[in-house]
């Protein structure tokens, strides 16, 4: 997959007032690597003032290749090399990503880097960003140089997902009991996004980065990822802040299970496994080992009703529920950013529904509480059923990532910022959707993912990475130019509004937030 080159890039934009890194090979501890330009050019309407000294390296593996006898277990060390790696593409991207911008294969995890450092004894503020579901490191949305440009050193990695990430299994158990003193499986993911955020505590201060200053940032399965590591005994002392987008929310909320606060037990965990084992033929974990990582990647299977390959409540990367987590205060006492977008989770743009089917969710969904829902998001025909079915889901984001604030807050003494993502991007027709803030909040509109991107768009990415990049480096989203943007308390009833609008908007009203808080006590928590 990589090639390996014996000599600096030479002579390409020599203009460069600094030297930029691509000028030289790095010296990481595994072996040298040759970084190359991140533009050819500056990009109209964007904003980007040291576009000509960012440099990015590609495919540097964190960890072994995962196929084979390192299948179903946690991260191996990388062999180190000699001959200087040209990291000019993208590596593998791992089994289950459904990428298209990079070849699948179990050789999966490596980081890719984006910095703008004059030298390697610059320490630049870090960013680990953790992807969605389905995703890679190689997605355009995901690349980190108009971040890099900002003055953050940017890394992303790939982790393994489905059942090469989360298997568990009573023989893989006894294995990890016998080599690691742990009686409990899963969670390779898991730990692969921890050697990842090692690898760049150990490996950053080469590319210009601040090992002591790392935030991990993350949206959707990349959020739980985020809270993983917020959470976790394992990186403990190793982060400064997390940005945690789509989202976090009141743990007794049963669509919690879906969002950054998913897992589920080990029994279940482990019967779902043992299922899907019986699925592809295998009732060993050589046979597990032995098949074509195809036949892992594409086998559909339902298996146990309500389960699905995610993380393992093990009380070893995961401390113990998150209920728990947030009321005992075990997690990193770090500030935290987190918020939803306007048309996900259940609300959606142009929706169109009956008044019998609105009435019919919100029995299912609020059983005994129902009455009282319709009497709160009322209706009477399919406009305003469609109008209050969104409003309900809505509120319910933002009212429970408040409720979820006010549980941190009741222990911990870093702040939280909340926000409410409102603008859809051009060339699509879903809204401010899930997914849509990630090219405004990463600085990469030169990449045309949805459509092409007008005046409006760069005006609010530039506002928004500024955001971004004022909490990377100070923990704090407020800077110069930027409509005040307060932390939450215990008594907030606002959140920030980013996009169409900028400044407080409130999650709900009185009486709503005072019926969910009702509705969600009712109920039991993940």
């Amino acid at each position: 997959m990589h090639a390996y080159v014996f000599s600096t890039v030479l002579g390409l934009l020599a203009s460069v007032a600094k030297a930029a890194l691509y000028e030289t090979v790095i010296q990481t501890p595994n072996g040298p690597v040759q970084g190359y330009p991140a533009f050819n050019s500056s990009v109209a309407g964007l904003n980007l003032t040291n576009w000509q000294k960012v440099t990015v390296w590609k495919g540097i593996p964190f960890a072994a290749d995962t196929s084979g006898n390192n299948r179903f277990r946690p991260p191996q060390n990388v062999t180190a090399w000699n001959a200087t790696r040209d990291a000019k593409d993208y590596g593998y991207s791992c089994p289950s990503s459904g990428t298209t911008y990079a070849t699948i294969g179990e050789d999966c995890l490596n980081v890719n880097v984006w910095s703008a450092a004059n030298s390697t004894d610059d320490k630049l503020p870090v960013v680990m960003w953790s992807y969605p579901a389905g995703g890679s490191n190689a997605d355009p949305r995901f690349d980190g140089a108009g971040l890099a440009d900002k003055g953050v050193v940017f890394v992303n990695y790939n982790y393994r997902t489905g059942p090469t990430g989360w298997l568990v299994s009573p023989e893989l158990t006894e294995e990890n009991l016998a080599t690691i003193g742990l009686n409990s499986s899963g969670n390779w993911g898991m730990l692969d996004q921890f050697a990842a955020l090692q690898w760049v505590r150990d490996n950053i201060a080469s590319f210009g980065g601040d090992p002591e200053h790392i935030t991990v940032m993350g949206q959707s399965a990349g959020s739980a990822a985020t809270y993983h590591i917020l959470n976790s005994p394992l990186t403990k002392g190793k982060i400064v802040g997390a940005i945690i987008q789509s989202g976090l929310r009141d743990p007794h909320d049963p669509s919690a299970v879906e969002l950054a606060e998913g897992y589920q037990t080990y029994d279940v965990a482990e019967e779902y496994g043992v299922s899907f084992m019986e699925s592809v033929n295998c009732s060993t974990i050589s046979c597990m080992r032995s098949l074509p990582m195809e036949t892992l990647d594409t086998s559909e299977f339902g298996g146990t009703s309500g389960a699905s390959f995610k993380g393992t409540l093990d009380y070893y990367c995961m401390p113990d529920t998150y209920l728990n987590t947030l009321k005992l205060g075990l997690a990193h006492d770090v500030p935290i950013m987190t918020g939803n977008t306007k048309d996900e989770s259940g609300a959606s743009y142009g929706l169109n529904i009956t008044l019998a089917t609105y009435l019919s969710s919100l029995n299912s969904t609020f059983a005994s509480f129902a009455d009282k829902f319709l009497e709160a998001y009322p209706a009477n025909d399919s406009v305003t059923a469609s109008a209050a079915q969104n409003a309900q889901y809505t509120d319910r984001s933002t009212v429970g990532t408040q409720f979820w604030a006010n549980y941190w807050l009741s222990n911990r003494t870093s702040p939280v910022w909340t926000y409410f993502w409102d603008h859809a991007p051009p060339g699509q027709n879903a809204g401010a959707a899930h997914m849509t803030e990630i090219q405004y909040t990463q600085y990469n509109l030169y990449n045309v993912y949805y459509g092409e991107w007008e005046e409006e768009d760069y005006e609010i990415a530039e506002k928004m990475s500024n955001y971004w990049v004022n909490f990377i480096k100070y923990g704090n989203p407020n800077g110069d130019g930027l409509i005040y943007w307060d932390n939450v308390n215990a008594s907030t009833t606002t959140t920030q509004e980013l996009g169409d609008g900028w400044g407080p908007k409130i999650i709900a009203h009185d009486d709503q937030i005072a019926l969910f808080e009702s509705w969600l006590a009712s109920l039991a928590a993940i």
